[in-house]
């Protein structure tokens, strides 16, 4: 694996587990509703993104493909999170995690059949093992197969995360990690305070407790951790950042373990070395992409 893929990997895995602390932090968001939670993650995150965008050394005006890409991307998230919350109302958290975990496998199957990526037997092991390792962290939640709706649900927003991972992929071969960022938060920001609205949600009052959370969702998690992952999408292909950011559900577990005194089982120990295995054999097996891709802009 050269220098530029093997960094692109570990950034992306460090913003990957940096994602861990969103699920404690939302859990100490309550009262406040998903779609607020979202709306205020994107606001206290604007001027971090902003800062970034401002400062982003590649001075030319972006192409058009590139925006757009990155605009879709901000739709996929907000329809990733829309319909997993939505899930969560039919079926146990559980359930619903589990299925957002096959999101690798959409990636997969989208990057073959509209983008022309071949992959190798040992990536589709990695792929295999990866997808292994998140069932049992599921299994070992208690997930179990409930009415069908939120179930249904919960792999709708799974393939809608994989379209998320796919278009800030493709936005990133011609804008840098900083500006793809500044035009999905600027998407969410305005989709998830309609959406909020067009609801009835209330937008406050809230404990301090939630406020902060609200603020380390925008500062720590959407700015921080997505950088490193939009910067690391720059540089590795769709499927192994896909099945990277499976490092987020074993993160959560840890940090849950730490901070909220949840109880870990052997068996999410299983989980998590399975889906660092296939991250492992993936990484070194590099899918077969059609010639002329455009280099990554740095930033």
């Amino acid at each position: 694996m050269d220098a530029r893929r093997t960094r692109g990997l570990g950034l992306l895995l460090l913003g990957a587990g940096i994602l861990g602390f969103a699920a404690v932090f939302v859990r100490w968001s309550a009262p406040a509703s998903p779609l607020v939670i979202g709306f205020y993650r994107m606001l206290f995150a604007l001027p971090g993104v902003l800062a970034l965008a401002g400062s982003d050394p590649a001075k030319a005006p972006p192409a058009g493909r590139p925006v757009a890409w990155a605009l879709g991307a901000g739709v996929f998230f907000i329809s990733d999170l829309w319909l997993w919350h939505l899930s969560l109302r039919h079926t146990s958290a559980a359930n619903a995690t589990l299925l957002v975990g096959l999101s690798p496998l959409w990636v997969a199957l989208t990057s073959m059949l509209l983008f022309g990526a071949r992959l190798r037997r040992r990536a589709w092991g990695g792929l295999a093992l990866a997808l292994a390792g998140a069932c049992v962290l599921g299994f070992a939640r208690g997930a179990r197969w409930g009415s069908g709706l939120g179930e249904l649900l919960g792999a709708l927003a799974s393939v809608s995360y994989a379209f998320f991972t796919l278009a800030l992929a493709r936005a990133r071969q011609g804008l840098s990690a900083r500006r793809s960022l500044a035009w999905v938060v600027v998407t969410c920001l305005a989709g998830f305070g309609l959406l909020a609205w067009l609801q009835g949600d209330p937008f406050g009052p809230f404990p301090w407790r939630a406020w902060a959370s609200l603020a380390g969702l925008g500062i720590l998690v959407q700015v921080l951790a997505w950088w490193c992952i939009a910067w690391g999408l720059g540089h590795v292909d769709a499927n192994l950042g896909s099945i990277g950011l499976l490092v987020q559900p074993v993160a959560t577990v840890g940090l849950g373990w730490l901070l909220l005194g949840e109880s870990v089982k052997p068996v999410q120990g299983l989980g998590a070395a399975l889906i660092l295995a296939g991250i492992t054999l993936s990484a070194l097996s590099p899918p077969s992409l059609p010639a002329g891709r455009p280099r990554a802009p740095a930033g």
